[in-house]
């Protein structure tokens, strides 16, 4: 039986087809549109899984969509009624766009489908709530037979935190927290106060946080959000605008209580930024302890999944693994929206049909899910682009590559399928030397054009990581903090404490400063041979080189545009930045063997994240 599930409408489409439990393909509808978080119907996406699957829609069983459009409507209009005539303005806007398009989304998906298939029938089109699709895309691809799954996020059609348990082929919620009360939206709401983009910038936010005190936690608990001891809680509205304007906060009534003003977008970072960000870090993290705590000892589940846009938050999926409440804690890699796509296939596939689940192995194979190119269409398409590359052998490319890390250069490294997901898990990503006190600045700043502050990730070989971080589980996708180990730290200069959050940035932590962020952490991927033999093989070189099986790994793009997809949306990031060297497949190219007439600008292409 094949299920293709669909994301779409609100932000991050995406599709994903499943054939008799296994994962055909998943695929974000950005990579294709080259528009970061597309809200479109995801027709590149479905295009490509079909493709991967070597079939068409009209052998396609069922098309399981992630939400139910008339229950968000419901939610949408009760509460403009509840808020009238606050919000009026905001009514009006919303309103035509619902009436269009939104809220006979059913005609509107049967269009787009039969333009694939012609004999599209609606009795092959079904619907899944949106916290089910989180809850399924995180439990049926985990190896557990039976586990909790905690879903939080901003909100999907009334429901922003569900409890259920996961038995085998079925999922069962039991317990939900409804709009307007949500964790997502409270951090959204803090991301948007300190002048990041809602929807986007919360990682930033997440990031922000190291550099600052949480002197305001306190104020927040007492003030904003009724944190109960079971997990349970409730945003005090007064607070919040969300419900009837076009922004989250209200303004005055957070500048009243924290006594600064909103931060500008693009305007310098305050202390009382990061301050903020620490402080709203530590409540969530609070939050999410206390909510899996209680929800363990009332079911005695011994293992976790989680999934919703809270959890990419890796610093408090970090701080859960570590309080030991769980066996094993199991984290969709596209715990957002686009991961709904996969959510819906599955459930689709498992609950509405009742097909026979086996449980035993992770069903996202460390989530190389996307489009991949073979050796002729990667050299027709760098030949096409006059670009000037070498065929290596995979030990010359392994030796040679290493050699550049060696040497601190940039290496944009393209292999594969891409991920599916928001993180590069070293099949579309930049890599550099972690041992380089400079390469965390060059980066950021040649190359992601993007902020000072921001981490980067170690990918460490998984053999390694427990030698290296204070990390009792495997992390293949990036969705765990930890602490790195004592051993391998540096020791601060007297006046650390005296500095300005940013300007700790420059003071080298341990042996890995390119990867160890200011308070010692480190967001960790751990690299399998089973599931990445390339990437794992060029860190073995690496490790045989220099003792160090650790490369810094972020994702292959620039500030705003999406992870790169194709060969020649790497070669084009390639020339737009100070990379210094590319590798598609085994096709190696220098940056001074270019065509400097190829060197092209292209960041104002795309909007800021």
């Amino acid at each position: 039986m094949r299920i293709l599930g669909i994301s779409g409408f609100y932000h991050d489409s995406a599709a994903a087809l499943v054939e008799n439990e296994k994962i055909i393909a998943a695929a974000q509808e950005e990579r294709f549109t080259r528009m970061k978080h597309d809200a479109s119907f995801p027709l590149n996406a479905i295009e490509s899984c079909l493709k991967a699957g070597n079939t068409d829609l009209s052998a396609v069983d069922f098309v399981v969509f992630y939400d139910k459009p008339f229950i968000k409507f419901e939610r949408l209009l009760e509460t403009y009624m509840d808020y009238a005539p606050r919000g009026f303005s905001s009514f009006r806007q919303a309103m035509p766009l619902w009436i269009k398009d939104k809220l006979f989304q059913k005609n509107n998906l049967l269009k787009h489908l039969k333009k694939l298939d012609p004999k599209f029938c609606a009795s092959r089109l079904l619907f899944t709530e949106h916290h089910l699709a989180h809850a399924a895309s995180a439990f049926y691809p985990s190896p557990f037979e039976e586990a909790l799954v905690l879903t939080m996020d901003g909100v999907g059609e009334w429901t922003t935190t569900s409890a259920a348990i996961g038995n085998h082929n079925e999922i069962k919620i039991f317990k939900e927290i409804h709009f307007p009360h949500s964790l997502g939206l409270l951090y959204s709401a803090f991301t948007y106060y300190t002048g990041f983009k809602v929807n986007s910038g919360e990682y930033k936010l997440m990031g922000l946080a190291p550099y600052g005190v949480p002197k305001y936690e306190s104020l927040i608990l007492d003030n904003i959000i009724d944190l109960k001891e079971d997990g349970s809680f409730r945003l005090n509205m007064d607070y919040f605008d969300f419900c009837t304007e076009l922004r989250m906060t209200n303004d005055e009534k957070f500048e009243a209580l924290f006594g600064e003003s909103r931060r500008e977008s693009e305007s310098p970072l305050r202390q009382f930024d990061m301050d903020l960000a620490a402080s709203i870090q530590k409540v969530l993290e609070k939050a999410v302890i206390r909510l899996a705590t209680h929800l363990q000892k009332v079911t005695g589940q011994q293992n976790l999944c989680l999934a919703g846009g809270v959890a990419l938050n890796c610093v408090a999926n970090g701080k859960l693994l570590q309080e030991g409440i769980f066996k094993d804690i199991y984290i969709q890699p596209a715990a957002g929206d686009a991961g709904g796509a996969l959510g819906a296939a599955f459930y689709g596939y498992y609950q509405i049909k009742n097909n026979k689940r086996h449980a035993n192995i992770d069903k996202m194979e460390g989530s190389y899910l996307g489009p991949q190119f073979d050796s002729e269409a990667i050299t027709s398409s760098l030949t096409a682009l006059g670009a000037n590359f070498d065929v290596l052998t995979d030990d010359q490319l392994y030796d040679t590559v290493t050699n550049d890390l060696i040497e601190e250069q940039a290496i944009g490294w393209f292999q594969g399928r891409t991920e599916f997901g928001p993180r590069a898990l070293g099949n579309r990503s930049i890599i550099a030397d972690a041992r380089s006190s400079k390469m965390q600045e060059k980066l950021n700043l040649k190359i992601k054009f993007r902020e000072s502050f921001r981490p980067f990730a170690p990918a460490v070989l998984a053999e390694d990581a427990s030698s290296w971080f204070d990390l009792k589980s495997a992390s293949p996708y990036m969705l765990l903090v930890a602490g790195i180990l004592k051993k391998h730290q540096t020791k601060l200069p007297k006046n650390y404490e005296n500095l300005f959050g940013i300007e700790k940035l420059n003071i080298p932590r341990s042996s890995v400063p390119a990867i160890t962020h200011v308070d010692f952490s480190a967001r960790i991927q751990t690299v399998h041979k089973e599931t990445n033999p390339r990437f794992h093989q060029l860190l073995s070189k690496f490790k045989e080189k220099t003792g160090c099986g650790i490369l810094v790994n972020t994702s292959f793009n620039i500030r705003g545009e999406p992870i790169v997809l194709t060969p020649t949306d790497a070669f084009r990031c390639f020339m737009g930045t100070d990379m210094d060297v590319l590798v598609i497949g085994n096709c190696y190219l220098q940056k001074d063997n270019q065509n400097p007439l190829l060197k092209e600008d292209y960041k104002a292409q795309f909007h800021l994240d």
